[in-house]
């Protein structure tokens, strides 16, 4: 770029762009078929440059944009015959991609003959193929035994037309291949708008400014970035957390750790994950994607400023991954089923919550995480129809991690999705699928108390309407609940059991694994709550009445833990500051 762009256009365009990723996701959510798209909101639009840098991704969920360049990367190495009206599918996690269950839609912007930019769809689907009805499956020892369909960046259309070699073979292998059908338009369509409204702006702004202005963004989000680092003191930060057992993890789980160099002068963050276990035998391990991905939102969640979600503001973070690592680059047929969820997950509360060590008012406590049965793969035949059915419902969230400023989200899906997915609406759910949830509430006391108080946990209780339903999922944070930070108290454990619905006999059912939900019986499913920051004795002694008050904390835990005593539903002041400062002479 040989002149200066003028800063009201860039503006201007910036918010273009971001305006056309958001009508890709309006357009997605509104006429996809499966549930997990169309009600959950797994999925993510983002817009990338030629050369394959992220420009665009408004609310994309992280752990499926931050790593979406070489997603671009892939498509232009593969194919030296790119041209209008091709569409590409990806979901290779040995490639650019994240897991095999994400199906990537990639169309080529051409604009006067060049190739500027490339709209991307990545949608997590109901099935992907798997030899398991699930997207997730954590006990796969290889890809194998994983079985889903992976295609390494294949062309799907061709002159806007569907290559129908590819669509037999996913309709012939994925269970419900109607609804894939679906989702695989929806996608398309989504990327198309990208495609109509980019030449739209070439048209009003002209080929070179559209050039240029990506320089210029860059640019600006990069000086953005090294500003915020450089208010940070230099640091070594070194996060530590443990995944819970899982078949292939052996009896101590997955320990991992990540060092964050914080290099003020330099404006530059280096996160450094290869100290860490090589893959596992099972279906845990992070891809490039995910792994990079979710170190990044870790990045963005822990430093205070709000700064672009772009390839600009990355250049001034650098993640350091290895080979053969079960947090870094995989190899080769180890299984990458869940590669977007409970390692990754863990990465990013290490690096948020790492940045809690420089001094009150940086990072955050732990998210709690976990595939518990409330966000299980359900499948099977409803018999209400004849239909297969097989999706993932997300009835039930998990606790958010509390911040400096406020507590943690309720409605809190996981770490690597930022917040962005939906809850479930209970009652489509129980309209398409043969389910009947009795309750979705809130446990009181589960957040991690503090001078902001974690995320509390949800309490999903649900039976099949029909013969059987089989539950597919993986608890997590049972041994190592998500942790809070700078005083903060540590969210609350997971815990599911299920219930003869005459007897009333309990029988706890394994951490992880495929359940066959029986007619007369129902399963409970808490899951974990978010970690708490700082002292509970230092919270406001009214945000705990008004916790008391919403149920959210219960009168003894108000006592116990915060020192705040209430009496007929008000705070008796008197007694409050003499517990407050009984427990801090301790």
């Amino acid at each position: 770029m040989t002149r200066e762009f003028d800063p009201v256009k860039l503006s201007v365009l910036a918010n273009a762009f971001d305006g056309i990723v958001r009508e890709m996701t309006s357009g997605l959510l509104r006429s996809a078929r499966s549930s997990v798209i169309n009600t959950a909101r797994d999925f993510s639009c983002a817009v990338l440059t030629a050369d394959n840098q992220l420009l665009a991704a408004a609310e994309g969920v992280p752990v499926h944009v931050f790593g979406a360049g070489p997603l671009g990367e892939d498509m232009v190495e593969l194919h030296d015959d790119i041209r209008e009206g091709d569409a590409f599918l990806h979901n290779d996690p040995y490639m650019g991609n994240s897991h095999a269950a994400d199906h990537v839609i990639l169309v080529p912007i051409f604009i006067q003959g060049r190739h500027l930019f490339t709209a991307v769809t990545k949608a997590h689907q109901a099935d992907c193929g798997n030899s398991l009805p699930t997207t997730f499956f954590a006990t796969a020892r290889d890809v194998y035994e994983e079985g889903a369909l992976i295609f390494p960046c294949v062309r799907v259309q061709r002159d806007h037309k569907d290559i129908d070699d590819i669509i037999r073979m996913c309709r012939s292998r994925i269970r419900v291949p109607d609804q894939w059908y679906g989702d695989y338009l929806a996608s398309v369509g989504a990327s198309r708008i990208a495609e109509r409204r980019i030449h739209e702006l070439a048209e009003k702004f002209g080929v070179d400014d559209l050039v240029d202005f990506v320089d210029a963004w860059f640019d600006y989000s990069e000086r953005l970035t090294a500003s915020a680092i450089e208010t940070l003191p230099e640091y070594v930060l070194l996060g530590t957390s443990t995944h819970d057992p899982f078949p292939g993890t052996g009896p101590d789980g997955v320990h991992l750790q990540a060092t964050l160099e914080v290099r003020p002068k330099q404006g530059k963050i280096v996160i450094d994950l290869r100290d860490n276990p090589d893959n596992l035998p099972n279906g845990l391990n992070l891809t490039k994607a995910t792994a990079t991905g979710a170190a990044l939102a870790g990045i963005l969640s822990g430093i205070p400023e709000n700064l672009p979600s772009n390839a600009g503001t990355f250049r001034r973070v650098e993640v350091l991954l290895r080979d053969g690592c079960a947090v870094g680059v995989p190899k080769h047929p180890y299984s990458c089923s869940s590669g977007t969820t409970n390692l990754a997950d863990r990465v990013v509360n290490i690096v948020q919550a790492a940045f809690s060590q420089i001094d009150d008012g940086y990072g955050t406590a732990e998210g709690a995480a976990g595939q518990a049965p409330a966000k299980s793969v359900i499948s099977g035949i409803d018999e209400r129809n004849g239909n297969a059915y097989v999706n993932q419902i997300l009835v039930g969230g998990v606790g958010g991690p509390a911040t400096p400023y406020v507590d943690g989200w309720p409605t809190y899906q996981r770490p690597v999705c930022g917040a962005l997915l939906y809850h479930d609406s209970v009652e489509v759910d129980e309209q398409r699928y043969p389910i009947l949830v009795h309750e979705r509430t809130l446990v009181a006391d589960s957040g991690g108390a503090g001078r902001q108080r974690g995320g509390l946990a949800t309490r999903v209780t649900m039976e099949p309407r029909a013969e059987s339903v089989t539950l597919t999922y993986g608890i997590e944070g049972k041994i190592n609940p998500p942790k809070g930070v700078r005083g903060g108290h540590d969210g609350a454990e997971p815990s599911t059991w299920v219930e003869d619905l005459t007897t009333g006999e309990r029988r706890e059912i394994p951490v992880v694994g495929r359940y066959d939900l029986q007619a007369g019986e129902k399963v409970v499913s808490i899951t974990p709550g978010g970690g708490g920051y700082g002292d509970p004795l230092e919270r406001d002694v009214l945000a705990v009445l008004d916790d008391y008050r919403e149920s959210r904390v219960t009168l003894e835990a108000a006592a116990a833990h915060y020192g705040v005593i209430i009496a007929d539903g008000t705070v008796d002041e008197q007694a409050t500051a003499k517990a407050r400062h009984d427990r801090l002479a301790i």
